[in-house]
């Protein structure tokens, strides 16, 4: 736990690793390096993940990076509001990140 390890998984192509992702992913950050613009968009668009990033660090997938200021807590599932509820309550944010090689030290 928070040692400098990088999961890895190879696959044939971007079906099977949307599809590995969207099935065995935490669904809280997910990235692609890719030089491929249309895989790029097809990956933002399929993978069902809070954060999803191209080109870019996963270590930016934090509350303050995201603008949100300090970060009280982190959700890994898509929870649903109690009490009344308004649109915002029916809602989830998929954040997106494109970069070009950026990390976060």
């Amino acid at each position: 736990y928070l040692a400098p390890i990088i999961s890895i998984k190879v696959v044939e192509g971007l079906d099977q690793a949307i599809a590995h992702i969207n099935h065995y992913s935490s669904h809280h950050t997910d990235a692609i390096l890719t030089s491929n613009h249309m895989h790029a968009q097809r990956f933002l668009r399929e993978v069902d993940s809070a954060s999803v990033m191209v080109n870019a660090s996963t270590r930016f997938a934090d509350g303050f990076e995201f603008g949100l200021g300090a970060e009280i807590g982190i959700s890994t599932d898509k929870f649903h509001a109690r009490g009344p509820v308004g649109i915002e309550g029916l809602t989830s944010l998929k954040y997106v990140v494109l970069g070009d090689g950026e990390v976060r030290n």
